[in-house]
Formats: C-alpha cells, structure tokens, sequence
C-alpha cells in the first residue's frame, strides 16, 4: 500500500511563486554586478595605460612598452615601465586628474611615484572631490631619471543609484509582478488541508482517520472511533506485523481498561466493513499479532 501524498501540496502556491521571484532576482543582480565589474575594469586598464603612455612621451620616450598593469589590492592599481624615465610633477598630476576624469574611477585618490631601486616615495599626492582637501607637494621639480613606477589607489565609491537604475528598476518591476500574483492566489482553506493529511489510499479505497469514513466504489462507511483508530495503525504500517499488545496498549490503555477480547471483536468487526475490498484484508499471525494484508 502507498500514501498518496503529494508533500507538494502541503504548501500554499504562493511560497514557490515568492521562491522563482527571488531566483530570478538574483539572477538580475549577479548578471549585472559581474557584467558592471568586467565592462569598468576593462576602461580602468585602457586609461592607466593610456597615462602611462603619456608621461613616456612627455619624458621623450615614444618606442618602450607601458607593461600589463597590475591591481595590486582592492580598488588599487600599479603602472610599470619597460625603461626607464623622468617626469615633471606638474605635468604627471595634470595627466592622471584630465584622463581619469574621463573614466568609471571615483573623484578620490591618492598617488605615489615609487623607485623600484630602493623603494622610497619620490613623489605623492591627493585628489578629492573637495578641491580644498587637495594635497600636492613639490611641484615644478623635473625629477631624475630612474626606474619608476606609479601607484593609484581608489576611495571605494558608494553604491550609485544612477549606476545602476536598470538594476533596481528590474528589481522594482518583479516586485509589482510578484505582488499581483500573490493577491490573485487564494492560500488553501485550512480545514480542507487538514482533511487532505487525513486522507489514506488503501488499494482502490480512501480512508478519512478525520471523519472515520471508508469510502470503497463509491459507498460511504462510517467507523466507529475505535475502529478507526485501530484501522489508522494498521494503515500506517500495511503488510506488516502489528503485536497483539502494541494494539491493546495503544488503543485501550488511555481509558484504563485492558480486555483481552475487546481487539479480536473490533478486528472482527473491521473485517466485515472491508470485504467490499477484496484486496485488503486483516489477518491473524498467531503468536505475534494481525497484519493488514493489501494486494496489489
């Protein structure tokens, strides 16, 4: 015997309806935080190497390769040279503040001009997008030539609502959808759930425990309440051996009474309200207890 039960309709439509939303929102979102991050990191790296081309030509050198640049931390970049060069602190701050203005960077950063040889800060400065937070140091000083590389790193933006408003207006619109979906399904009435957990398939009849009723070909047969209960223990374990006390224990001992023949007359009785069943039938084990046998 198999429990027709779909585990499935045990929860409201509703819940899988709220479940795809945020699937798909998710996918939105991840779609779209990976796509911004590819798409701005690749103009990041075109304009730090286009400054790094830049300060070559202004050092007079037009054939040395700028090399890969390289994020060497978070919202931190590195700009190396295959030669070496010099360059003018004016010229070097107005470069980087005219070509980063073009790109996806934020208005803060701070940049150090490192020489590889010893590792000391030649030269450094600080942009921000209040002017008079501005800090920048010897200026108008051509400074010699070595080996040189320059460093940049990012105040972390704030997340932008302009940035990404096909973001959130994705978002939005899922929202107004799943709303309208959830009002439009009616969450089961809860009684009809209850009677649906009651409801046990025994071959081709249906047992309510709820209602104690069997219902075989149509016919409606009503139990008593301790046949049914005695019918739901059989029903939860079918083809197999119930003991002879577990049944006395489980079904008479809450009422304080134990009569040895009490079973075997509600078995009895149980037996003839299933014989319009031919494929179920309560048998005897001797020595052990009954069994509800069910054909298939």
């Amino acid at each position: 015997m198999h429990l027709r039960q779909n585990p499935f309709s045990k929860k409201p439509h509703y819940l899988y309806a709220s479940v795809l939303l945020i699937f798909i929102s998710l996918i939105c979102v991840g779609y779209n935080i990976v796509g911004n991050d590819d798409y701005d990191l690749a103009r990041q790296e075109i304009l730090l190497r286009r400054i790094g081309h830049e300060l070559l030509l202004q050092s007079g050198d037009s054939t040395s390769r700028v090399l890969p640049i390289e994020k060497i931390a978070e919202n931190e970049f590195q700009i190396s040279f295959e030669n070496e060069l010099t360059f003018q602190p004016d010229s070097l701050v107005s470069t980087i503040q005219a070509l980063l203005a073009k790109g996806p960077f934020g208005r803060d950063y701070v940049v150090n001009v490192v020489n590889t040889e010893n590792a000391s800060v030649v030269f450094g400065y600080a942009i921000s997008k209040n002017k008079k937070d501005d800090i920048i140091a010897c200026m108008g000083r051509r400074q010699p030539i070595g080996n040189y590389i320059i460093q940049i790193q990012f105040k972390p933006a704030p997340i932008s609502l302009a940035k990404n408003e096909y973001l959130f207006g994705s978002l939005i619109a899922l929202a107004i959808v799943g709303f309208v979906f959830l009002r439009t399904v009616k969450p089961k009435n809860s009684t009809q759930d209850s009677r649906n957990k009651s409801l046990i398939s025994l071959g081709s009849m249906s047992f309510d425990a709820e209602t104690r009723k069997l219902i075989i070909n149509g016919k409606t047969i009503d139990l008593t309440n301790t046949e049914a209960r005695v019918l739901h223990m059989f029903a939860l374990s079918p083809n197999e051996v119930i003991e002879r006390s577990q049944l006395q224990k489980e079904i008479w001992e809450d009422e304080g009474i134990i009569v040895g023949r009490s079973l075997d007359v509600f078995i009895s009785k149980l037996r003839k309200k299933l014989e319009l069943e031919p494929n179920i039938n309560i048998v005897v084990i001797r020595g052990k207890g009954y069994k509800l046998e069910v054909s298939s």
